[in-house]
């Protein structure tokens, strides 16, 4: 009796792979072995990335609030230790949101908590 070897699913193997690839430069989008170590590490940098943009958005709107905490006479450290003693409940993302685009109210909020 012959050997089977399943060749339906082990080309739509490869085909996953390949169609993962597409838009790779070189060898990497249509050499399956050269596909799929480049797969593998995409999708390993894929996952650690999620957690990382997490980390890059906080040190993003950290840097945002400190500039303008400058222009208004104080420092990160010392807005978001006055926010917290007076019970001001705003998380980083929507304080550098107001220092971006609505200064006027950053510094309301910066006055109101040092005040």
């Amino acid at each position: 009796m012959p050997r089977t070897k399943n060749r339906v699913a082990s080309r739509a193997r490869r085909k996953r792979i390949l169609k993962a690839a597409r838009g790779y430069w070189g060898r990497r989008k249509s050499i399956y072995t050269v596909a799929k170590n480049a797969v593998d590490k995409g999708l390993v940098y894929q996952y650690r990335d999620r957690r990382q943009r997490k980390r890059q958005f906080r040190r993003l709107w950290i840097a945002r609030i400190n500039a303008a905490a400058r222009l208004n006479g104080t420092t990160y450290s010392q807005l978001i230790g006055a926010l917290r003693r007076g019970d001001v409940e705003l998380n980083r993302k929507v304080l550098a949101d107001l220092a971006m685009h609505d200064p006027i109210a950053f510094t309301s909020v910066v006055e109101k908590v040092s005040a």
